[in-house]
């Protein structure tokens, strides 16, 4: 069943075009990867399917229905959530009043929403610092608190934007794991990333951006050795290590 339709989206700003008749689509359960260089229009993307821009042409549809002039309220609503490359926490609000601000959309009282809540900490390894401050935490716990914020959501499209940007390599696996775990349960996932193991390890498909526009889409070794997307974004270097 296909879930999301994009298509022949632009979005200018100003004089510049960020994205230019980009069209895809993404099946119920599948793993689609965002790549392309800094600058392509991975994150602008992100922010149209999730109406944080609108659209200058073309349209969104998620479930058959035309989201494109949809809130961002409206969308979470309609199941899809998302994580930002910049985390964005309530830094104020300790982790559980942050995932309970997701976990509220979908809850019929605090009480449940709490239950909610807990049950994410626990499942993403954050329930022993529940009580802490986000201000407090370190990038590693900020990137997981914004997971957990958007899976209370209950999304049924989840969209990564670089969600181990500034982590370690151990970190990185940690994440890859919980991933993996997240997609066991069927959830859908647009994830854009640099870290090109976790893309691989992770996507069924991968679409690739490059100045706004769409030059490739195929399977990860497809993707891997196409040599267009070997000389704008991945080098040979990285061919020969896949």
């Amino acid at each position: 069943m296909v879930l999301l339709e994009v298509n022949n989206v632009t979005k200018r700003f100003g004089g510049i075009v960020a994205l230019n008749d980009v069209s895809l689509t993404l099946n119920e359960g599948e793993i689609l990867g965002l790549i392309g260089p800094n600058g392509s229009g991975k994150t602008t993307l992100l922010n149209v399917i999730s109406g944080f821009y609108l659209p200058d042409a073309g349209s969104i549809k998620f479930e058959g229905a035309d989201i494109s002039r949809s809130r961002p309220s409206s969308i979470c609503r309609k199941g899809i959530a998302r994580t930002f490359q910049i985390v964005k926490p309530f830094s104020g609000m300790t982790v559980l009043e942050n995932v309970t601000v997701g976990a509220l959309l979908r809850s019929k009282s605090i009480k449940e929403a709490h239950r909610k809540t807990e049950e994410i900490l626990q499942f993403l390894g954050l329930i022993h610092i529940m009580k802490k401050t986000a201000s407090d935490l370190t990038l590693a716990d900020l990137r997981r608190l914004e997971l957990a914020r958007a899976l209370a959501t209950d999304p049924k499209l989840l969209l990564l934007d670089e969600v181990v940007a500034g982590l370690n390599p151990k970190e990185v696996d940690d994440m890859i794991l919980l991933i993996k775990r997240i997609i066991k349960d069927g959830i859908t996932l647009i994830i854009v990333e640099h870290v090109m193991r976790l893309i691989m390890s992770l996507c069924n498909r991968i679409v690739v951006l490059h100045q706004g526009e769409k030059i490739a889409e195929g399977e990860p070794r497809e993707i891997a050795n196409n040599p267009r997307v070997i000389k704008v974004y991945l080098g040979e270097k990285y061919v020969q290590r896949f």
